[in-house]
């Protein structure tokens, strides 16, 4: 009776039975909704890639870095909010899950106003201090500038979705987005084919698709019978929950925020190389994030299973639901990386039809995606130690790992033998140092929280 109930809610047992098989039911939609939003984010690339020129391209296809550093802190937020609601759901207390739906909102709108503001006025000098090509610059900015415009509709995706992650509930986020996919895909060549808009038509579109989703996602709780259920007329800010949920999001969103650091020094380094490297680079970014998505939906999966399980003080059901989320993770992200591999020039042909880009994103793939199966092991750790509370430890050292050593490197090797092959391995070998340092942290967090 009781699980016929949660299945209704579209909730899932996390406390009990089988973990395997949850965990592929909650990261698989988890993946296929990011993988989805990707792809769809990947037509904009190809769209003007193909019918507006290798410029147009390199305006949408390198402002990624960008994007990431203004958007990254307010997401870690909505990492916070789900740890936060899904504690509450090991514990049982309903009337705090209800409070912080509310709060988690409310604090979406906020963040989504601050970042619309924020990238209007620091897109332009931003792409400068980036090095990005004169040529490109105009357009660029005038991408990031609306695309930034729709900051409200994309935190409250963001947010919603992690409010519906909380319980189990990856459906209904992919059911978004692939309805606002379709709608992005239609007016992308509408707009940049038919009315010959360029990245002004690509930005619209991702505007308006990203417009449906949040208020799909917004529907959706409103019309949940249970504890998650959104009154609009309800909104608000409860202190308590706005603190507990910055104390956990705040560290994932620097983390992100520092990571999207070192991204932009490495797209810096990339732009001195030209458009076409530019234009290259931009594609294989693109099935990078495929392989990085898979790994952020085992991520999510472990953060999530773990909050439950530690609020009700399962601890050794903590510790298997680290060593199985790694395990899919790994997998996941090297199968999905071969084939990307060894079909790259079919793959790369599909977002650049330069030969001399293809050239700079085959490069690329042979240097960084070959070892894409290597992020989920201090993803996944990290995200464990989120579950139980410990949220800055991995911070810190991913931060460190993945991020300064990245600079360090540009500044130093790189400097001393300015070629793409040397700047591309920066990747392989701060994700190893990252794997050490985090592992590390695992088990001297792990020994006294778990026993």
């Amino acid at each position: 009776m009781v699980r016929m109930k949660e299945k209704r809610a579209g909730q899932m047992d996390m406390l009990n039975g089988p973990l395997i098989s949850k965990i592929i039911l909650f990261a698989l939609p988890l993946a296929a909704s990011s993988i989805l939003q990707q792809l769809f984010n990947a037509a904009d690339v190809a769209v003007v890639g193909r019918f507006a020129g290798n410029q147009a391209l390199a305006a949408v296809g390198g402002n990624s870095p960008v994007i990431n550093l203004l958007v990254n802190l307010f997401v870690g937020f909505s990492v916070g909010a789900n740890v936060v609601i899904a504690r509450y759901i090991g514990e049982g207390k309903s009337e705090k899950i209800k409070k912080t739906v509310h709060t988690v909102i409310t604090m979406a709108l906020i963040c989504g106003a601050i970042l619309a503001v924020l990238g209007y006025v620091v897109a332009g000098p931003i792409l400068q201090l980036m090095n990005t090509p004169k040529e490109v610059l105009p357009l660029a900015t005038v991408y990031l500038k609306i695309y930034f415009g729709g900051m409200p509709f994309f935190m409250l995706y963001n947010f919603g979705s992690a409010i519906l992650r909380s319980v189990g509930d990856t459906k209904k986020p992919l059911y978004c987005l692939i309805i606002s996919g379709v709608i992005n895909v239609g007016l992308n060549l509408l707009l940049v084919i038919v009315f010959k808009l360029g990245v002004v038509g690509v930005a619209i579109a991702t505007v308006t698709a990203n417009g449906v989703s949040a208020g799909m996602i917004i529907l959706f709780l409103a019309n949940n019978k249970g504890a998650l259920r959104l009154d609009i007329k309800k909104l608000t800010l409860s202190k308590e929950e706005v603190v507990k949920i910055i104390k956990i999001g705040a560290p994932a969103g620097l983390q992100g925020m520092v990571f999207s650091v070192s991204n932009v020094c490495i797209q810096s380094a990339i732009n001195g190389f030209g458009t076409d490297a530019i234009a290259g680079s931009a594609a294989a970014l693109n099935y990078e994030y495929f392989t990085y998505f898979v790994t952020s939906a085992f991520t999510q999966a472990a953060v999530t299973f773990t909050s439950q399980n530690y609020g009700a003080r399962q601890y050794e059901r903590c510790r298997k639901i680290l060593r199985v989320s790694i395990l899919l993770g790994v997998c996941g992200t090297g199968v999905l990386s071969a084939a990307f591999v060894l079909g790259r020039n079919f793959f790369l042909g599909i977002f650049a039809a330069d030969a001399a880009a293809v050239t700079f994103g085959a490069a690329r793939m042979l240097h960084v995606q070959v070892f894409s199966f290597m992020p989920p092991l201090y993803e996944v750790t990290g995200a464990s130690l989120r579950g139980m509370g410990y949220s800055m430890t991995p911070a810190i050292l991913t931060m460190f790992g993945s991020c300064a050593v990245r600079i360090i490197w540009i500044y130093t090797v790189f400097a001393w033998k300015p070629t793409l092959a040397v700047l591309f391995w920066v990747y392989p070998f701060s994700w190893m140092v990252t794997i050490i340092m985090v592992a590390g942290g695992y088990f001297i967090i792990g020994r006294k929280a778990l026993s």
